[in-house]
């Protein structure tokens, strides 16, 4: 498969998407940070004293993916018609998932990823005061559907 970012001479391109159909697209990352106990405690009860650590990451990730074109340079800015950032708590850490909609020419799977990724950076910033060793792994892709190569998953997802 040839990669679409670089043309024939080797240079990097912005993908000319102007001749295909804007259709509905949307895709689902996630990531995990690791953290103390008493670094969670403070994420589960909002006690940390920066605030409501989950709240601000939500937005933080919202608004992220509404920049991913500003941050990812030969990614297309979008018209996003949706984003929404979930967290689940388990032993050890927190689970982001986030999920980002158009309907637009190309997808929204890079959306999708930096809403994850800046979420887990905004909870690692919110509580780093309590625990300096977090460690954000597992960012990745789940599934993203519509456009011209339809719908994937990831092989062993954990939907």
């Amino acid at each position: 498969m040839a990669l679409t970012h670089i043309d024939a001479a080797g240079k990097a391109r912005m993908v000319d998407i102007s001749g295909k159909a804007a259709t509905a697209r949307t895709a689902l990352a996630e990531g995990r940070i690791s953290m103390s106990a008493d670094a969670l405690a403070a994420v589960r009860d909002a006690s940390a004293a920066k605030g409501d650590v989950l709240a601000v990451a939500r937005i933080a990730g919202i608004t992220a993916a509404k920049k991913t074109a500003d941050l990812i340079p030969l990614c297309h800015p979008l018209p996003l018609t949706a984003v929404a950032v979930d967290f689940t708590l388990e032993d050890g850490g927190v689970r982001v998932a986030a999920t980002a909609s158009t309907t637009w020419g190309t997808g929204v799977e890079m959306e999708a990823m930096t809403a994850a990724s800046v979420a887990l950076l905004t909870i690692y910033d919110m509580v780093k005061a309590v625990d300096k060793a977090m460690v954000i792994s597992g960012v990745r892709l789940l599934k993203k559907s519509g456009g011209k190569s339809g719908d994937w998953s990831a092989p062993h997802a954990e939907l």
